[in-house]
């Protein structure tokens, strides 16, 4: 299996991707932590803040010790330079909020998977002609699942992972997954400001295996 299709079967056998960012590095590495304590095998660490690089590396290198089997991929990647730090450090895959061809580009001289952020079909087209088969529906509340069940039949093919607002909660999730998602990226709602300033790392495990439960419940 090649490292592209490896870190997509991570992501679409989760069906959830929590993703954050702390520039705190300590904090950043004890989420990382309780997200695998969880079961996470898949999270996007976003690239907010001059602290993200370095965080990264930090994550790395804790990942290889003491987390086997997590793909750490990067979010709100936006242009080739850092897309090509991040590749360069040992990131698993890119993610970004529109879809960016240069970004493409590294993924592709690199073998790693690229997810971009679409929000028209134009986009999705866009990513699909550029052999591009996993697009972040973003954002994913003001798109919402009847979005994802008018175009879903136009692109047998591809896999959707809406991304912004998605909620815990069971009716909104189901209702994703029954427009035809294959998994939903879960950020503030699930990562929550609350957990971070105060450091409640158990309870974040505890929400996170809920989630991870109730999505694998949902029928394919």
């Amino acid at each position: 299996m090649s490292k592209k299709d490896s870190s997509l079967k991570a992501v679409l056998d989760q069906r959830i991707l929590p993703l954050y960012f702390e520039a705190d590095q300590t904090t950043s590495l004890e989420i990382l932590k309780a997200l695998y304590n969880a079961g996470v095998r898949a999270v996007e660490y976003t690239n907010r803040g001059a602290a993200a690089l370095e965080n990264f590396k930090a994550m790395k290198k804790l990942r290889d010790a003491e987390l086997p089997g997590l793909e750490i991929g990067i979010g709100t990647i936006k242009n080739a330079t850092d897309a090509r730090a991040f590749a360069e450090a040992g990131v698993d895959y890119l993610i970004s909020p529109g879809l960016v061809p240069e970004v493409a580009e590294v993924a592709k001289e690199y073998e790693l998977l690229y997810v971009p952020g679409c929000m028209t079909p134009t986009e999705v087209i866009q990513a699909e002609n550029m052999g591009i088969r996993f697009v972040k529906l973003f954002p994913g509340n003001i798109l919402g699942p009847g979005f994802v069940d008018a175009i879903k039949s136009l692109f047998p093919s591809m896999f959707f992972m809406p991304t912004g607002g998605v909620e815990l909660e069971e009716a909104n999730l189901q209702a994703w997954f029954k427009s035809g998602v294959s998994a939903v990226g879960m950020g503030s709602k699930l990562v929550t400001k609350d957990i971070i300033k105060n450091k409640k790392y158990d309870e974040l495990a505890t929400l996170t295996k809920q989630v991870i439960q109730t999505v694998q419940s949902f029928k394919p």
